[in-house]
Parts: structure tokens; sequence; C-alpha cells
């Protein structure tokens, strides 16, 4: 890691460029590459102004704090740029992430033969009220992608199933016979 501290109307001592040092670790545990980092300080008025930028391959992270003690300021510094940083890699690996889940899909669907025949893959829960079977149809017909409704017919108390019949304009209804 190459480090280069500028002082603006303050001068870099040692333990400044020290105390710097010790904190970059924290960045610099992220990465197996070489860091270029700048840090400039400088006074302005009362307070002390502390800035920050981490050159990493093409990417740049930079953050400017200004405090009344000059090591608040770094430390603040030094939190902002792990959270970029830290932001910047799970967005990384989200991405990583779900290209691997739709390579697994590419490949799920070339290996065919493997594939899970005559066996239940998918249930599907529908809260079953009781209603008649034209309220039913509303119901249905409120929701263009559902295909069927399970409602309990409140004139024969039993577990029905109206359904949309291909031709779309008219239904179906499934009645137990017992």
């Amino acid at each position: 890691m190459s480090t280069k501290i500028t002082g603006k109307e303050l001068k870099a001592t040692e333990a400044i460029k020290d105390y710097v040092d010790k904190k970059l670790e924290r960045i610099e545990k992220y990465f197996d590459d070489e860091l270029d980092t700048n840090v400039t300080i400088k006074t302005e008025k009362s307070e002390q102004i502390a800035e920050i930028s981490v050159k990493v391959n093409s990417n740049t992270y930079r953050a400017v704090t200004a405090h009344k003690d000059l090591y608040a300021s770094i430390d603040k510094d030094i939190d902002i740029l792990e959270g970029q940083i830290r932001k910047w890699k799970t967005q990384k690996d989200k991405a990583n992430k779900d290209g691997s889940i739709k390579q697994m899909e590419i490949m799920g669907t070339e290996n065919k033969q493997t594939e899970i025949e005559n066996e239940i893959i998918k249930t599907l829960y529908y809260e079953i009220k009781p209603m008649t079977a034209e309220d039913a149809k509303l119901k249905l017909q409120e929701k263009p992608a559902n295909i069927f409704l399970p409602f309990i017919n409140i004139e024969t108390n039993k577990v029905n199933v109206i359904y949309r019949i291909k031709d779309g304009k008219n239904y179906g209804v499934v009645e137990p016979e017992a």
C-alpha cells in the first residue's frame, strides 16, 4: 500500500502518519490488490479537515470530513470509506451470485434427462371463504391471472372450485357428488 500524506497549512507529523497507516489497515483488509492512498489534512477556521482518497484498480473511494479534532476527522473518513467499500463488495457479490444462479438454470434446462417426473413439485395455498357460486365468479373476474378459485358453497356447505373455461368467456364449477 502506498500512502501519500499532504498537509496544507498543517504539518503532517510522524504521529499523524502512523495513525493514518494504522487506520488504513481497516481498508486494506478488503483488497488483495495494491492500494494507492492520498491523504490531505488542512485547517479551516477552527476545524481540522481530513480528505482520504483510496484508489484500487479502476475504483476510487473518497471521504472528506471536518472536525475540531484531526484524529476524529480521520476516524470518520475511515468509517465512510469502509461503508462505501462494503456496499460495493455487496453489490459485486450479488451480481456474481445472480449470474451463477442464471448459469445453473441454463445448465438445468440442458440436462432434461435428469428432470423430476410424475412428482408433486409445487403446492399452492388458497384461502377458502364461504360464498355463492355467483360471488365466486365475480371474485375470479377481479383477478384475470387466476384460472380457478376454490370456495365453500353457502347453499351446500361443501368445497367447490370455479374455473375459467378455455374460451375465456364462460366458467365451470366443480362440486363433490355426495
